[in-house]
């Protein structure tokens, strides 16, 4: 029996909420998708385009899809004196000047331009290369949007600045935003103009370090956040430790649960398949909405 949704409250407020752990693995995506799928209109991004897997859940329909590219430069050979002053400047070490040739390397290119700007004989200019992709489609009352980053990017910033632009973001809507893994830059792109941050953090020490990695760029970034323990069990639970000591408020915990974790490992979306489920994703997004509708400065601050 599937359980629709019946939440209405985050639809009136335009909200966008980020879902961060500092590791893959820890239910970020869990978190993510069945926020989306409680809410009666939502919008659901994956940024974590190296991997991006939230469209297993939603098997969304009538999907569009369309290619990202970025500038790269490309050499005219008979205007290069081989100067080497952009090979110098590209810290990347995209650019080498060898045999009395200019050779680029486009894979390792962060698409900064700079190049073409310091060489003095006007030797490099600018071509489209592709990077990846970003699919839409919708399931049900939910918008997806996942960006795939082409296999040996280096980066995939171009992607998720795409993913976010004002219009992929209906009015009235929840949007829900499940970031890359980790504290690098695709996650400070996909955190930058959100209303709201949830931590997902396991209840081991290893977890506590993963968790005080996103806790410290969020601070960083001076949003508002709580934090989502998962796979709690009974006794100690030192990423629940760790957010009392911090003042970071625990918006709830999600129990160690052999039949939510089946149904996850499935790809099955858990809100939809048990009342129980449903009910606590429900009331987590209502304690998310009502800390984004209640948010101070103090809470910035931290």
């Amino acid at each position: 029996m599937k359980f629709m949704p019946d939440f209405t409250d985050a639809e009136d407020n335009n909200m966008r909420i980020a879902v961060l752990s500092g590791k893959g693995g820890t239910g970020k995506t869990l978190v993510s998708v069945n926020l989306a799928a409680v809410a009666k209109s939502a919008t659901y991004i994956d940024c974590d385009v190296e991997e991006p897997n939230g469209h297993l859940f939603f098997a969304p329909e009538g999907i569009k899809e369309e290619d990202v590219t970025v500038k790269v430069p490309k050499v005219d050979e008979t205007l290069c004196n081989g100067c080497r002053k952009c090979v110098t400047f590209c810290k990347f070490n995209a650019l080498a000047h060898t045999a009395d040739k200019l050779i680029i390397f486009d894979d390792i290119c962060h698409f900064c331009g700079g190049c073409m700007l310091v060489c003095p004989q006007n030797a490099l200019t600018e071509t489209d290369k592709v990077i990846g992709r970003i699919q839409k489609g919708t399931s049900e009352h939910v918008s997806v949007y996942s960006g795939i980053l082409n296999v040996g990017v280096a980066s995939g910033v171009p992607i998720i600045n795409q993913l976010l632009e004002e219009k992929n973001f209906a009015a009235n809507k929840l949007t829900v935003i499940d970031c890359p893994p980790g504290a690098s830059c695709v996650v400070m792109e996909s955190i930058k103009d959100v209303d709201y941050c949830i931590l997902v953090a396991e209840p081991t020490l290893f977890g506590v370090h993963n968790l005080e990695l996103v806790y410290q760029l969020v601070k960083l970034f001076k949003k508002p956040f709580g934090a989502v323990l998962n796979k709690c069990l009974e006794g100690e639970n030192p990423a629940e430790r760790f957010c009392i000591e911090n003042n970071i408020k625990i918006l709830g915990k999600i129990p160690f649960d052999t039949d939510l974790g089946a149904l996850n490992s499935d790809a099955k979306i858990v809100a939809y398949e048990e009342k129980k489920y449903k009910d606590m994703f429900s009331s987590l997004l209502d304690r998310v909405v009502k800390e984004v509708k209640h948010a101070t400065v103090t809470d910035i601050k931290r």
